[in-house]
């Protein structure tokens, strides 16, 4: 097989500090604010220094202290090349993961029965972007790529489970990257049926994965894709940790246990109920299981995906599925007000697609050890920042003068949150994140796409239908919010 990048893999020498006791990193909030525009949060790691150094901040400054506990993993950086299903490949996020995979060396096997494109069906809204075939974008790739093959496989992982388990035995795999579920939570809401879906989809296919591996009696590691909403959004009261929390129990007792989850949909309390079998099938099993809890992504390309109109990454636009960075982006080439739902104060992590296939690569590089105890799952907070919707919305109109509008918020939430997030780990294994106050031309080349193809807008798609409960839906009133928004057709 041909040989992965060395130097993509070279340890961290923060991982040096594995043997020895924690040290005190120093985490800062900093509100960056430009007199009469827009403010963003950013979070960054502050060096080694002990939080004893800490001084008090400004009044427009926020710090919190947090232990870093380094990455568990069997090695400083495993650079072998590998054999990878890629489980969910033909979506948004897997596509260019997949590609990212293959381009460093590694052997890549796309697992996907295509049910987001079946979706686009049932909302009756394609990607903005015209995605090619799963078979034109896999023969694409094979032709200009230097590397191993990507093979493509229709599989449905929550039904084909025995079809599922003869693969894992046949092509045994190093290493399975799972993006393999329903992965909006406004899709999640929307009706009975698609709750339904969500549940059934989303947990049986990933407990299909995890009794698929056992059966086969690979040691196969896991590398899931989860979201920083199994934590909820600002009720920690305190910065929150990757995964695990250190608590006292009745009687004085010590344990670290997982952070409790406080999920804000379906599609996220899917995501706990992953993370509740993955504690089982690692103490259990001795799987070897890593859960990255990502933040919204945004961003189109890569430029792996850049390199042929054939390989272009899918873009959702609509209130179902659009991240909310990429819809602003959309709506501003088209015109449209940006649409902020309720106040706007809604923190949320952020991450760049590029920066997702960078974290993927360290996931797969650095794999925890299978130990049969509490905590074996290996938990990382895959994010780069958090910012509030507003000050997102302030930045995207700043650049290209298209005003914003609130509007009544479909989901049943808090109107304003803080939110503080831990995210050494992978700062820890060399990931330089990509930062929204440095990105103009990353969001210049979003927009560039949306105008390319804006011909292809459904501009009645554009403002969410999906309401949480039967209070949200009145306080809305779904014909007058979607009437309100000026260039959307009811």
């Amino acid at each position: 097989r041909p040989s992965v990048r060395s130097a993509e893999h070279e340890p961290s020498p923060q991982l040096d500090s594995v043997a020895k006791p924690p040290m005190q990193y120093l985490l800062s909030v900093v509100l960056l604010s430009a007199v009469g525009s827009c403010s963003a949060i950013r979070i960054a790691v502050g060096g080694l220094r002990p939080a004893a150094a800490a001084a008090r901040a400004p009044a427009v400054f926020a710090t919190a202290t947090a232990t870093a506990q380094p990455v568990s993993h069997a090695s400083s950086g495993d650079s072998r090349p590998k054999k990878i299903f890629v489980l969910g490949g033909d979506g948004f996020c897997g596509w260019p993961v997949a590609l990212h995979l293959s381009d460093i060396g590694h052997e890549v096997i796309i697992i996907d029965n295509l049910p987001r494109r079946k979706i686009d069906l049932d909302l009756g809204c394609s990607s903005l972007t015209p995605i090619a075939t799963p078979e034109v974008r896999v023969d694409t790739w094979n032709s200009i790529s230097k590397r191993q093959p990507i093979r493509f496989v229709n599989l449905d992982l929550a039904v084909e489970y025995v079809r599922f388990v003869q693969m894992i035995q046949e092509e045994r795999p190093d290493t399975m990257v799972h993006f393999a579920e329903q992965r909006a939570a406004p899709y999640s809401q929307k009706t009975p049926a698609t709750k339904r879906y969500t549940i059934n989809n989303n947990v049986g296919a990933t407990h299909n994965v995890l009794c698929g591996i056992v059966e086969s009696g690979l040691d196969v590691h896991l590398v899931h894709l989860g979201t920083m909403g199994v934590y909820g959004y600002g009720n920690s009261g305190g910065e929150i940790p990757e995964g695990y929390i250190d608590v006292q129990l009745p009687g004085g007792r010590s344990r670290s246990i997982l952070h409790p989850s406080y999920p804000g949909s379906i599609y996220h309390a899917t995501k706990c109920l992953d993370a509740v079998l993955f504690q089982f099938y690692a103490k259990n099993d001795l799987l070897r299981l890593t859960d990255l809890h990502q933040g919204i992504v945004w961003g189109t390309n890569t430029e792996l995906t850049a390199r042929d109109e054939r390989l272009i990454n899918r873009f959702d636009y609509d209130g179902e599925y659009g991240t909310v960075l990429n819809r602003f982006l959309m709506q501003a080439a088209c015109g449209i007000p940006l649409t902020v739902y309720g106040t706007g104060g809604q923190t949320r992590a952020f991450i760049h697609i590029k920066d997702t296939c960078k974290c993927i690569e360290l996931a797969v590089a650095n794999p925890p050890q299978a130990k049969g105890e509490w905590g074996a799952v290996e938990i990382l907070n895959q994010v780069a920042e958090t910012a509030r919707v507003r000050d997102v919305a302030a930045i995207v109109s700043q650049l290209t003068g298209v005003e914003m509008q609130t509007m009544e918020n479909p989901r049943n939430e808090a109107a304003e949150n803080d939110l503080d997030v831990a995210n050494q780990k992978f700062q820890m294994l060399g990931l330089e994140p990509t930062l929204l106050e440095s990105s103009a031309g990353l969001m210049a080349e979003v927009t560039d796409i949306a105008n390319k193809y804006q011909s292809r807008c459904d501009r009645a798609k554009v403002v969410s239908k999906a309401y949480w409960n039967k209070e949200r839906a009145a306080a809305a009133g779904s014909s007058q919010a979607q009437a309100s928004v000026k260039g959307v057709a009811v």
